[in-house]
């Protein structure tokens, strides 16, 4: 018995079985095959890294410096004048300012027949205010950095003392 071929030169039962992408396309709807072409992606990722391009060491240094430090001092004085009055008076008067002067009376029983008062004089008292300026030396301290660029291959600080 002979088993029929088709004009591709096959066997019709193993053409059943394989698939053939030109025949299927041929053929209409009859037969299905499917074929997966994979996809690739390429993505890039970005980073970062420390890259020591250079060092440099600060310093600081304290200078002293000699200055005046000048302000404006007050200083209060004040005069007393005496004011000889020497009259009779039935009370004694009341302490009074007049301007920049404080009156201050003084009194004194004098032995009479009768007793009075008598204003012996008055005390005038005159404030007045000069200003004056004090110099005081005074040592003032002043700091400046200086900044060295050293070579990044120079160890750091903390490197030399951990070795």
């Amino acid at each position: 018995m002979a088993i029929p071929t088709t004009p591709t030169g096959m066997h019709a039962a193993d053409e059943e079985h394989i698939p053939v992408l030109d025949e299927s396309l041929r053929t209409g709807a009859h037969t299905h095959s499917e074929e997966v072409i994979p996809l690739v992606e390429e993505t890039a990722s970005i980073g970062k890294r420390e890259v020591v391009k250079g060092r440099v060491r600060v310093q600081t240094v304290t200078e002293t410096i000699e200055e005046l430090a000048r302000a404006d001092v007050q200083r209060e004085s004040v005069e007393v004048t005496r004011v000889p009055i020497d009259r009779m008076v039935e009370t004694a008067p009341e302490i009074r300012t007049e301007g920049d002067v404080t009156i201050l009376p003084i009194v004194e029983e004098v032995l009479v027949v009768e007793k009075r008062l008598v204003l012996k004089e008055e005390r005038h008292i005159r404030r007045r205010v000069t200003t004056e300026t004090a110099e005081v030396p005074v040592t003032l301290r002043k700091q400046r950095a200086i900044v060295e660029r050293v070579a990044p291959d120079t160890p750091a600080p903390e490197e030399e003392i951990s070795r």
